[in-house]
């Protein structure tokens, strides 16, 4: 186990967890979820403890330091990057429960994994010492690999959203995640009929989203303060930059050696309008990669103000989130359109990475027009509705 949160070892790490990343993507498309031995390694090398607080058990790392080490596992496999990157963030969610439920969490000894499928489709009756959760959620992601399950549902005392708690084997498990791209996430639906739930087993959403909840009160000096939003559309679109940085490679050296099958075995590589191309590439990724590293930066500069964090400054995040996955969508298109219909064989990863980052795209966290008008809006002094920043 790496027991340290040292950004070199860890980023090490992941440069040679890509490669095998890479190697086993097909089959994990194939298997609709985690390949066995990928999620064996992340157990064994402790990456699901490396954003929790030091005092849970975990190694305390900034979300920068988490961040760079999604972008790189994403060189390999942006589905499966996606999978571990959430798996660890939940694990970090968790910790912001009462002490009472976190003694569960932790009971074994080991990271508690849960899937967390944020949108309030269920309803929590109130009841003598918690809540009867009942309703269906998409999409838990990491359903495959855990032994929690986080939902959302409706308070119906106050009308507000309201995370509960529960262990797997609670909940039933729908198989629809039947997608032409991010097939390996595995982000199945659950469905929850009837279950009881103590109280100390829930946490209010806006606790959850903005601060102050009770475990950073048992967890101090760590980044469980930071706002929700803000570092989950981050952590979300990262795999987009792994995947657009990986095709750019591809592609490059593609173009190097492939000869025109029409054009009398001329090299690709001296045909002008594969020059304009690669450019273009080149300066979308460029682009992406300076967006994503000045919104990783800014995460540190204004996430420690919790719940205090101004509607501004998660706002401008979003923005760059939503920005990052649109250039790195681009950019493999740019190069999906140029590579020759030969680099849509299965075999091939570019095609596997166009339809990962279209998929990524189509979260509303990434709708463009909607994070526009919401840029525009907070830039413009008009306030916020309470689905805005989601």
């Amino acid at each position: 186990m790496l027991r340290t949160r040292d950004g070199q070892t860890w980023t090490d790490w992941a440069d040679s967890m890509a490669g095998r990343l890479a190697s086993r993507a097909a089959e994990a498309e194939r298997m609709r979820a985690l390949h066995p031995e990928t999620m064996a390694e992340a157990e064994a090398a402790g990456f699901f403890a490396l954003l929790a607080p030091v005092t849970a058990g975990g190694m305390g790392a900034s979300f920068a330091e988490f961040l760079e080490v999604i972008r790189r596992l994403a060189n390999g496999c942006a589905s499966s990057a996606w999978v571990l990157s959430f798996l660890s963030l939940h694990a970090w969610m968790l910790c912001k429960f009462p002490a009472q439920a976190q003694a569960r969490f932790f009971a074994d000894g080991k990271m508690p994994l849960a899937p967390a499928p944020l949108a309030p489709t269920g309803r929590a009756e109130r009841v003598d010492g918690g809540f009867r959760v009942s309703g269906r959620w998409e999409w838990a992601t990491g359903i495959n690999h855990s032994d929690w399950v986080l939902v959302n549902a409706i308070d119906s005392e106050t009308g507000e959203p309201r995370y509960c708690a529960m262990t797997r084997d609670e909940v039933e498990v729908e198989d629809v995640w039947l997608m032409s791209g991010m097939a390996s996430t595995g982000s199945n639906a659950v469905v929850v009929s009837d279950v009881f739930v103590p109280d100390y087993m829930t946490l209010p959403a806006r606790e959850m989203a903005a601060g102050a909840s009770p475990g950073e009160a048992l967890h101090p000096g760590s980044t469980l303060n930071y706002p929700l939003r803000a570092v989950l559309t981050m952590v979300a679109a990262t795999p987009a930059v792994g995947a657009a940085e990986a095709a750019l490679a591809w592609y490059t050296e593609r173009m190097m050696n492939k000869q025109q099958a029409f054009g009398g075995g001329a090299r690709q590589a001296e045909i002008q309008t594969t020059h304009m191309r690669l450019g273009e590439a080149l300066a979308e990724v460029r682009a992406m990669r300076l967006v994503w590293e000045d919104a990783r930066a800014a995460i540190e500069r204004v996430g420690p103000g919790g719940a205090s964090t101004p509607i501004p400054a998660q706002a401008a995040l979003r923005l760059a989130a939503a920005q990052v996955v649109r250039l790195s969508n681009r950019a493999i298109d740019i190069m999906a359109a140029s590579a020759g219909a030969s680099a849509s064989q299965l075999s091939n990863p570019l095609q596997r990475q166009l339809r990962d980052v279209q998929v990524i795209r189509g979260h509303v966290m990434y709708d463009w027009d909607r994070t526009c008008v919401l840029a525009g809006k907070v830039e413009l002094g008009f306030p916020t509705g309470p689905a805005d920043l989601i």
